[in-house]
């Protein structure tokens, strides 16, 4: 009885959470605009979407901002985590717990912030303020993608390198870098993911011309759901679907090697 009720409760929290998902991805294929009614399978909604402009400008700003941003976010946000790591035991703690606070903070405090701080710095809010708003959200998700490879990590690898005539920058690309590889792609798929799917502090940093998925949803949607809302936003949910799995068969493969070895 116990179990039933547990499987129960699982099942029901799982469909309020993913029901409205699936109706929303059944019904952009309903060829009725009407919501609620279906009239019939049709891939006009997705053929209408690739022919809509400012769709297709939006796409291109959400895939060329989300590749920057995570790119650059990664490569910071490595260089930050071999940081912290050679820090002190008091001073790595008070970083760590700093690079929590952007990840605990409301998005929209976030933005907001972000926002102001471009107005003060008399920067034109655009392409520029957009990148440089989501490599400023991505790196604290980055530094703790890496720290566990790093913590793994044997550290008299590295001084066993040098101690055989490695310089220091070859040590850390034949020693270092093989071993943290793991989470540098993993805080790069995750860094992409959030890019992607962001909103909040997108609508704040950004200017007129430049506009991502999320703000032109926002923006059909304040004059009515359509059904090309339906299939864009289907679009965008298998999308970061399939990153996230990626993510997680990454981190489940890096576990059994761990726990074979």
């Amino acid at each position: 009885m116990i179990r039933f009720i547990k499987r129960f409760y699982v099942g029901l929290v799982f469909f309020f959470l993913y029901a409205p998902i699936i109706i929303l991805m059944i019904f952009s294929f309903s060829d009725s605009k009407f919501r609620g009614h279906w009239g019939g399978f049709t891939l006009r909604w997705y053929v209408e979407l690739f022919r809509d402009r400012e769709i297709m400008s939006a796409l291109y700003y959400t895939v060329l901002i989300a590749v920057l941003a995570s790119l650059i976010a990664t490569i910071i946000g490595t260089i930050a985590a071999l940081g912290i790591h050679n820090m002190g035991k008091v001073g790595k703690n008070v970083i760590i717990n700093l690079s929590y606070l952007p990840m605990l903070n409301p998005d929209i405090v976030t933005g907001i912030s972000l926002m102001i701080l471009f107005v003060f710095a008399k920067i034109e809010r655009g392409f520029v303020t957009l990148l440089l708003a989501h490599i400023t959200f991505n790196i604290p998700y980055v530094i703790f993608a890496v720290m566990p490879k790093l913590k793994q990590m044997n550290k008299h690898l590295y001084e066993a390198a040098l101690d055989l005539g490695a310089t220091p920058s070859y040590a850390f690309r034949k020693v270092i870098l093989p071993e943290i590889m793991p989470g540098v792609i993993t805080g790069l798929i995750l860094a992409f993911t959030l890019s992607i799917d962001d909103f909040v502090i997108s609508y704040f940093t950004t200017g007129a011309g430049v506009s991502n998925l999320s703000i032109v949803i926002h923006s059909m949607a304040r004059l009515g759901i359509n059904p090309s809302i339906n299939a864009l936003s289907t679009l965008m949910f298998v999308t970061v679907l399939l990153l996230l799995l990626i993510v997680n068969k990454r981190s489940s493969n890096n576990s059994r090697k761990e726990n074979a070895i």
